[in-house]
């Protein structure tokens, strides 16, 4: 075998050995396992307005966009979706991407033209990690929700930075102080960059988001990132923010310019489930019941939003634990380093809206009774 091989089974086995192999398991159509691991949190990706909407996209323009956004790749499905998506989050512009990671690599990188400095909370996700680190920016990584070391940060920098951050928090599902980091960066004259991607249709007025939730939509500093695979059951990614930034990400975003566009299909469907989320205050109510629920059944704090974070001994014992939960038909998260920024291992459960109540249930009973 090659040397480049046999270094690249070593590796896979000292994984191995510290409990962090990866696998994939592809879903069937006929799956009736019960969903508490994948991000649907109001369970719109089945629903029958986004479906029919998505279907006659399809019917349209077909299965791909066949091209970039700037070659042939843009529809009227995209530009709809964008529009709505700016409106419903109180700004000025958005810009659609292919995924949510994408759009973080772009605005992170986008904003080295004005920005000397990145201000990187700790427990940030991999996509804003690494829009930092491509940007060619200085980074500080700040204490997680800690707007006292950021404003440390910014007083000792002469320049402008921008302060990078997620509103709630992917892994453990905590909340960013959000109203405090405005004050810190708006005093500084330091831009906010929030990833709204797991708190988008679930908080704030109409869903709009934590952004809007913290009062701070429309501010001309503050620009909100997020992916669409979320509460909006489909796929893509958004920048929403003054127009000349979306301007600046049309002429000069790679992740934008040099990618294939989202399927109009996608983009149908999207904004479909958009104008259902905007009205779904009954199922943000049934999310939330939900999530106090797995709270107190579990004794942890009560969800800031849909993901809750329950401690394993150890990465081996979190993998034993989701797979035994698997055995007995309930899908949950298994979160092992180098996902978590802390380095220790957790099942992350996502409450679904869109899960029957008695299914519900039954996943509650077979966590406990699989826990280590």
């Amino acid at each position: 075998m090659a040397d480049w091989l046999e270094t690249l089974d070593r590796l896979a086995h000292e994984r191995a050995e510290a409990g962090l192999t990866r696998q994939l398991r592809p879903r069937t159509a006929g799956d009736t396992v019960i969903d508490l691991a994948g991000n649907d949190y109001l369970g719109l990706s089945g629903h029958p307005r986004v479906i029919a909407a998505a279907r006659q996209a399809l019917e349209t323009f077909g299965l791909g966009a066949t091209g970039s956004r700037l070659v042939r790749g843009s529809t009227d499905a995209h530009a709809a979706l964008e529009d709505a998506l700016a409106g419903w989050l109180g700004l000025d512009a958005a810009l659609v991407f292919s995924s949510g990671y994408l759009a973080n690599l772009a605005v992170v990188r986008a904003l080295s033209a004005v920005c000397d400095l990145v201000v990187s909370d700790a427990y940030n996700h991999a996509s804003l990690i690494d829009g930092c680190k491509i940007s060619g920016l200085p980074v500080r990584v700040a204490p997680h929700n800690d707007p006292a070391a950021v404003a440390a940060v910014l007083d000792a920098h002469p320049g402008r930075a921008a302060v990078v951050t997620e509103s709630v928090f992917s892994v453990d599902g905590d909340l960013a102080p959000l109203a405090e980091l405005h004050r810190v960066t708006s005093a500084r004259g330091a831009l906010l960059i929030v990833d709204d991607a797991h708190a988008l249709g679930l908080l704030g007025d109409s869903g709009a988001g934590g952004v809007a939730a913290a009062g701070l939509a429309g501010e001309p500093d503050v620009i909100v990132t997020a992916t669409l695979s979320k509460s909006l059951g489909g796929a893509g990614g958004v920048v929403a923010g003054p127009a000349a930034l979306v301007r600046h990400l049309v002429d000069t975003g790679r992740s934008f310019i040099y990618d294939t566009a989202p399927p109009p299909a996608v983009a149908a469907g999207v904004l479909a489930a958009v104008e259902v989320a905007r009205a779904a205050d009954d199922r943000r109510a049934v999310l939330f019941r939900r999530g106090a629920r797995l709270a107190a059944t579990l004794h942890r704090p009560v969800p800031a939003a849909g993901v809750l974070s329950v401690p394993a001994p150890g990465p081996e014992a979190a993998v034993t634990w989701a797979a035994d939960c698997r055995d007995n038909g309930v899908a949950v998260g298994c979160f092992r380093p180098p996902s978590t920024p802390d380095g220790s291992s957790r099942l992350r459960l996502t409450v679904n809206a869109g899960v029957p109540e008695e299914a519900f249930a039954r996943a509650l009973q077979v966590i406990l009774e699989c826990a280590p």
